[in-house]
């Protein structure tokens, strides 16, 4: 499943698809997409952890900053666990197209609840019996 949105000059996509239970999603836009950031979700004990790799000039990348706006917004309708890569890169980013982004992280997230609301197509795993 694919959404996108575009505001102030440039587009941010998210890709969702589901791993059995588990959601696997990719959030990625601007000028210069990558994986800046790793956000897991444990749905068990509802922990969550943040994995932020090196940017430049000593920093770290800060995506993970649009991942929590979305697992917040879809975190009590999961089956599963999470995974959200996050890497949003936009040439002389102004304040106002930085405010946007969490707008449009909102309004993707609405989208990918109503998919995970439907979705119901999951098999049970199936152990050994003991003795």
């Amino acid at each position: 499943m694919e959404f996108s949105i575009s505001n102030t000059g440039y587009t941010i996509k998210l890709t969702a698809n589901f791993i059995n239970r588990d959601l696997n999603v990719a959030i990625t836009g601007g000028d210069v997409p990558h994986i800046g950031t790793v956000t897991t979700y444990d749905k068990e004990r509802e922990q969550k952890e943040v994995v932020r790799f090196p940017s430049h000039d000593g920093r770290f990348h800060k995506d993970d900053v649009l991942a929590d706006r979305l697992l917040e917004k879809i975190k009590d309708g999961l089956p599963g666990n999470c995974v959200i890569t996050t890497g949003v890169h936009v040439d002389y980013i102004t304040t106002e197209q930085i405010h946007a982004s969490f707008g449009m992280v909102d309004e993707l997230g609405e989208k990918l609840k109503s998919w995970i609301s439907i979705q119901d197509n999951f098999e049970d795993p199936i152990y050994h019996k003991k003795g």
